[in-house]
């Protein structure tokens, strides 16, 4: 597992300069991602808010409802996930393949189609109780081993928040 980054001793929090520096590419809204030549290698991805301003959550949320289920928490469940400092509110990975659905292509836009009303993405799915969810921005980086550069994301920013981002509910 990788540690966390650091500079002069003092761990970096993972923004949109680090995470452009670690060779992540994109940084575009949900809405654009269709007009993106996006990989078709497995990779990850992140969901990041640029704006420092309190969120406004939703109490219904635009993703599709898989299996009978609806896709919204509550407000409670969601201001107790969200973390002030942290501009990464997801951090995702595409596996490889030619199958529909997988690479970074496929799994990106199975996450956009999400949020309109689709119900093939159910994770992340709190990103889309964001009243700025449209804003957010997508970027993505191919990888040879996805789950374990996941794995290295998610736990260096536990390390950074003692939480998981926002929109991930499990390790």
């Amino acid at each position: 597992m990788a540690a966390p980054l650091q500079r002069h001793n003092r761990l970096v929090t993972l923004t949109r300069q680090v995470l452009e520096e670690r060779g992540f590419r994109g940084f575009v809204p949900f809405s654009l991602l269709a007009t993106q030549r996006l990989p078709l290698d497995g990779g990850i991805y992140v969901v990041i808010r640029a704006s420092d301003a309190a969120p406004t959550f939703l109490a219904a949320s635009t993703a599709g409802w898989r299996k009978g289920v609806n896709p919204a928490v509550s407000m409670e469940q969601l201001a107790a996930k969200w973390i002030d400092e942290a501009e990464v509110l997801y951090i995702g990975k595409a596996d490889s393949g030619t199958a529909a659905g997988h690479g970074l292509r496929g799994r990106l836009r199975q996450y956009a189609r999400h949020g309109l009303g689709g119900t093939s993405h159910h994770g992340g799915r709190l990103i889309w109780q964001l009243q700025d969810a449209a804003a957010l921005l997508v970027a993505w980086k191919p990888a040879p081993d996805p789950r374990g550069e996941e794995n290295a994301m998610l736990a260096e920013f536990e390390t950074l928040h003692y939480a998981l981002p926002f929109a991930n509910l499990r390790h």
